[in-house]
């Protein structure tokens, strides 16, 4: 298989390897529906297993997975705390809003990616008539590439656990935090009533997501998928491919950690790139000026990056870049990548 042009937009720009299409073809198949896939159970079994839960739900997309388990936590009416620029709030349609008339009310989130214990404490409503029902915290992990430590999600989940609330975590990216904190998947799982844990991402599959919980829990949310559309029937093929993520490109993530890191360093060499890594991802920042013109000049050298965020810094203002490393990226397209972004015409020192 040929490596397609560099990238460096998301990790879900992967393709599966020609070892998950083998196995993809292979698949043992059956009616999803009617809970005849072994494929698509087996996948479900070892997803819970890994995050230490009880069941598993395979989904078509992470938006689906946090949109099943939040209908399935809220009743009309309810409320969700999360962060500010975590996916539920900014990036998923407002769906549980939408479907489900709960409530989700936005936190500030630090430069960590972190929530506060005292804006959660100050956000949970009395019972009042008056307000609507605070009954979910949804926290994320990794966020914008930063690994939340297990100590802190701790503090956060057992705070809410005081206060009565259930707890999800959308944890799409959460193999990149597992190996960069060294701690267990099962041991972040624990501390939730679900996870949400994405394949095509990192890992590479094509397509899915897995919402873990309780058996009683995962039965409601079934009911959820087959609302939303999200009932499949030989998905099997899909979910070998989750299952070769699994099983295969879990520790293969800390070759995008050292690339990321890699990438960085030699971003910061030239001259016109501020850059900072965190786990599988690069931020780079330049004059805004320069900023605009860099992914137009990158596609003529069939290099793919995505548009730049403006960010005032003072009296600055420059261009924020994420770019993201994943299985289809090697050290030639980050060398690549840094060629041409040094011999970039509007390139200025910031």
């Amino acid at each position: 298989m040929n490596r397609p042009d560099p990238d460096f937009r998301s990790d879900t720009v992967t393709r599966p390897s020609a070892a998950m299409r083998a196995a993809m073809a292979e698949a043992e198949v059956g009616d999803d529906v009617y809970g005849e896939d072994a494929t698509v159970q087996a996948l479900e079994e070892q997803a819970a297993d890994r995050l230490g839960q009880e069941a598993g739900l395979f989904v078509a997309s992470g938006t689906q997975s946090n949109l099943c388990a939040l209908l399935t936590h809220l009743a009309r009416g309810d409320e969700v705390l999360s962060g500010e620029s975590y996916h539920i709030v900014r990036y998923e349609g407002g769906g549980a809003s939408v479907l489900g008339g709960a409530l989700i009310t936005p936190l500030p989130v630090d430069s960590c990616g972190g929530l506060a214990v005292g804006d959660i404490q100050a956000a949970i409503k009395p019972p009042d008539s008056h307000f609507a029902r605070t009954r979910l915290l949804s926290l994320e992990n990794t966020v914008h590439g930063v690994a939340q430590p297990l100590a802190r999600l701790q503090a956060l989940t057992g705070l809410a656990r005081q206060a009565g609330l259930a707890c999800h975590l959308d944890g799409a990216r959460l193999m990149n935090a597992v190996l960069e904190t060294g701690d267990e998947a099962a041991k972040f799982g624990q501390l939730f009533d679900s996870v949400s844990l994405c394949l095509s991402k990192g890992l590479g599959a094509p397509a899915g997501s897995v919402l873990t919980g309780s058996k009683p829990f995962i039965a409601a949310a079934r009911r959820w998928r087959k609302m939303l559309g999200g009932g499949m029937r030989q998905s099997g093929i899909l979910a070998a491919a989750g299952l070769y993520a699994l099983e295969h490109h879990c520790q293969r993530l800390a070759d995008d950690h050292k690339q990321a890191s890699q990438l960085a360093a030699a971003l910061n060499q030239t001259g016109g790139v501020r850059a900072e890594a965190a786990t599988n991802m690069v931020f780079a920042m330049l004059d805004w000026q320069a900023a605009m013109g860099l992914p137009d000049w990158l596609a003529k050298q069939n290099i793919r990056i995505s548009a730049p965020q403006k960010i005032q810094q003072g009296e600055a203002v420059l261009g924020r870049f994420r770019l993201v490393l994943h299985l289809d990226l090697d050290s030639r397209a980050s060398s690549r990548l840094v060629e041409e972004i040094a011999r970039y015409p509007g390139l200025q020192a910031i």
